[in-house]
């Protein structure tokens, strides 16, 4: 990336997530813990900060507090180089009464931040996936390519196109065609059986996104895949840029080359989860030429008292006593009893796992005290009476649905990554999602 080039960065952290409920109901899709210490949205703040993007705008809207608490603690830059910042910006009605209608409308409401900063680069990036990416190289492409905007793509499956913002390209890979979620597209150049698909990551040209979202808001359209992009197709030079071309230093050669996923349903979450495991996973969190940055933990250490441990993950602050741990992924403060075995499992925090219980392809939420001898997953039937059922047959376990049986709340000793807040009033904006 040029020297000389500005860069500032808005990454859309507000939307629902209704498909990730129950697991979204106290908190927005990205602050849902990923992995032992993690939350979703340290991915493409990871990456820009990596990346030498240092001025970022997160902009929230739906169940915002624990995100916003997240990134307090956590994403603090240096207070004496004023364009270091990662700042939360809720919706600020400065345009009329209105929450954030979708992506593109989001920024509109914030347009007074690009023009006040004036950067040469805008950088507009979800905040619910799991991936590493060097955005330079992205910025290069699109400056050697002397495009206006950029889209960052990767082949998905012909009958996947409806799940994403769909692009075709010409040999130069100039952008043609820009549908959200089409029924059906045509094949990707050199390819029968895929096709293009949108992650959501854009770069723009500053003064060109500044046209766009002014003429956006006079004609009332609100989002950038929806409405923008398709109708700067023909005006504009678009390019697709291929991230299977980026190159991240310390990826290890059994990693899945281009990992990206789209967490944004529970079997899409689970499954990640279980990427991240194992001596030669697809994707290891765990790279010191491109680290992805947690909280602060301030916890102890684990500890393993006894039992039998199977590719898992445990938590600091976390016991486990004598139990079975089979593909289990513990996060912080998890205590699982004598005999009980978890199998497939995600455990997040202040949970208990309740001597002789066992538990399998299960999600269950913080502050959950399992009881004794319970058998979760076991039962889909019985299961769906009480939980969330996947079609594939993930339970979800909501948080507090299982009361600590010593006292009338669990507590975090440390002070850490914690979900406290409760429903809001904003309206579900799943166009930010």
């Amino acid at each position: 990336m040029p020297a000389n080039k500005n860069v500032l960065a808005f990454v859309m952290a507000g939307g629902e997530g209704s498909r990730l409920h129950p697991l979204t109901a106290n908190r927005c899709k990205p602050a849902v813990p990923f992995n032992g210490k993690h939350r979703i949205v340290d991915f493409v703040l990871s990456n820009l900060v990596n990346s030498e993007i240092y001025s970022i705008y997160l902009l929230v809207q739906y169940k915002s507090q624990s995100l916003i608490e997240h990134v307090r603690q956590s994403w603090t830059m240096a207070r004496f180089i004023p364009q270091h910042f990662i700042t939360v910006v809720p919706p600020q009605m400065r345009h009329g009464p209105a929450w954030f209608q979708g992506t593109a409308d989001a920024v509109y409401q914030n347009i007074h931040l690009i023009e006040s900063m004036q950067p040469d680069i805008v950088a507009v990036f979800g905040a619910d996936h799991i991936y590493r990416m060097d955005v330079r190289q992205m910025i290069d492409a699109h400056i050697r390519g002397n495009a206006q905007a950029t889209v960052a793509t990767l082949p998905v499956a012909l009958g996947e196109c409806d799940q994403f913002g769909m692009v075709e390209v010409d040999d130069d890979h100039r952008i043609i065609e820009f549908r959200e979620k089409p029924r059906s597209v045509r094949p990707m150049p050199g390819s029968r059986t895929h096709a293009l698909a949108s992650m959501g990551n854009y770069i723009f040209n500053a003064d060109v996104l500044l046209k766009q979202l002014k003429r956006m808001h006079e004609s009332g359209e609100t989002d950038f895949g929806k409405h923008i992009l398709p109708s700067m197709v023909k005006s504009h030079k678009l390019l697709a840029y291929d991230f299977a071309t980026n190159v991240i230093q310390g990826t290890a050669p059994y990693e899945e080359h281009a990992y990206w996923r789209d967490v944004g349903t529970i079997d899409a979450y689970y499954q990640a989860h279980f990427d991240t495991l194992g001596a030669q996973p697809r994707f290891r969190m765990t790279n010191k030429h491109w680290p992805i940055y947690a909280s602060p933990d301030q916890a102890e250490s684990a500890q393993i008292e006894n039992g039998v441990i199977n590719r898992s993950v445990v938590g600091s602050g976390s016991i486990v006593d004598g139990a079975i741990l089979d593909h289990a992924m513990l996060r912080r403060s998890v205590t699982v009893e004598r005999g009980a075995r978890l199998e497939h499992c995600i455990v997040m925090e202040r949970s208990r796992i309740g001597r002789g219980a066992q538990v399998r392809r299960c999600i269950i939420d913080q502050d959950n005290d399992i009881p004794p001898d319970v058998r979760i997953g076991w039962d889909l039937e019985q299961d769906s009476k009480r939980f969330h059922v996947t079609p594939s047959g993930i339970v979800v376990v909501p948080a507090g649905a299982f009361p600590a049986r010593n006292s009338a709340a669990a507590t975090d000793r440390y002070g850490v990554d914690v979900d406290t807040h409760r429903a809001e009033t904003a309206p579900p904006m799943e166009a930010l999602a």
